[in-house]
């Protein structure tokens, strides 16, 4: 039988459409995947991401450990509450997961990592973190609730007392707070896996469901799983399992940016992405626009001058009103693009995402 997060009950009193996903029984919508995706981009709209895991480390030495563990430098995290989006490499440079590392204090920082790697997660994690003397808590009585759109941030602050809700409207992006309110106490983070601005809030179990039908009443909008994936394909953001795995390098998924080969920190997989930089990669991702009628779909065949490739992630998209995907190609100067789709070669336009900033299309994504 699937998992079930705390909201589940919940979603299904609200008309939910409920699937498995990844061992957990969730919600992919609400009656229209449509209309959820134009509420975040257009007002505010609400998921249940309880699946996700949450994670604390402790210990004197948990900033050495996160210097180790992750590819992204954890040195920028000076200020309580900051965040940082990264990778766990193995030791080929291959993506175990991408996360989110939260600076609470020197001995204290918080993971939040993807619901179905949880298991291999959490071995990687203990394993690596016990030379280092690191305390590795799960936290499962805690759950999540994202809450996305340019009508978000007020939706919530709406909800918190006072001094809370001036705390968390002083948040800058990609930053943290912990603060009471009527539903104890919350971790208000302003991240999200959307493109759109908001917070995701992480509150104890035993009031997740106020929280939930708090936020209903205040106007935001229950969406499911179905709207989330078009709304962070629009957005650029990777799905793991999808657009990458242990196969794939953060050079091949367009997450070299989250890579900081500063100094002589000895990360995980540091010598086998310098080595492969130092190659050059024979592969990479790139954006897809198709201007025909038609949807881009995860394993179609993708046609270069340089060679074969493979759609990774793709979806119709409802801003933009065409197909999207990402690809992985081969490396080179790739001519006239096309997919394969039922037999038949039909062009895409290879585009830079974001495809969709801000409710916006990119420069160059519609023409």
């Amino acid at each position: 039988m699937p998992k079930q997060t705390v909201l589940n009950a919940t979603h299904r009193a609200q008309g939910a459409k409920m699937v498995d996903f990844g061992g957990w029984d969730m919600p992919i919508h609400y009656g229209s995947q449509l209309d959820e995706h134009h509420a975040v981009r257009r007002a505010a709209g609400m998921f249940d991401v309880s699946h996700m895991t949450v994670v604390d480390l402790t210990g004197d030495q948990v900033r050495p450990f996160l210097r180790r563990l992750v590819a992204n430098s954890v040195d920028k995290l000076k200020v309580a509450g900051k965040a940082l989006y990264t990778c766990m490499l193995d030791e080929q440079g291959g993506v175990i997961d991408d996360l989110i590392v939260y600076y609470r204090d020197e001995r204290s920082f918080r993971l939040v990592v993807n619901a179905a790697t949880r298991d291999k997660d959490l071995a990687w994690i203990q394993a690596q973190a016990a030379p280092f003397g690191i305390e590795v808590r799960e936290r499962p009585e805690l759950a999540m609730i994202a809450v996305q759109g340019p009508k978000a941030r007020a939706a919530v602050i709406g909800l918190l007392p006072g001094d809370a809700g001036a705390a968390v409207e002083a948040l800058g992006k990609f930053a943290a707070a912990e603060v009471g309110s009527d539903f104890g106490p919350l971790f208000v983070a302003r991240t999200g896996y959307t493109g759109e601005d908001g917070f995701e809030v992480v509150v104890e179990e035993g009031h997740a469901v106020a929280l939930w039908n708090a936020l209903r009443e205040a106007g935001v909008a229950p969406a499911g799983l179905g709207a989330r994936d078009t709304l962070r394909l629009e957005a650029g953001m990777n799905l793991y399992g999808q657009d990458m795995d242990e196969s794939v390098s953060p050079w091949e998924a367009a997450l070299g940016w989250t890579v900081a080969l500063d100094g002589d920190r000895d990360f995980n997989g540091r010598a086998a992405l310098e080595a492969q930089k130092a190659a050059g990669g024979a592969r990479r991702m790139v954006g897809l626009v198709m201007d025909e009628k038609g949807v881009l779909r995860h394993g179609q065949r993708v046609l270069t001058d340089a060679g074969e490739g493979e759609i990774l992630s793709g979806t119709f998209s409802p801003t933009l009103g065409k197909a999207i995907a990402f690809a992985r190609v081969p490396s080179g100067e790739l001519g006239a693009v096309r997919v394969d789709i039922r037999g038949r070669e039909v062009p895409v336009r290879v585009a830079k995402f974001p495809f969709v900033r801000d409710g916006q299309a990119q420069p160059g994504v519609l023409s």
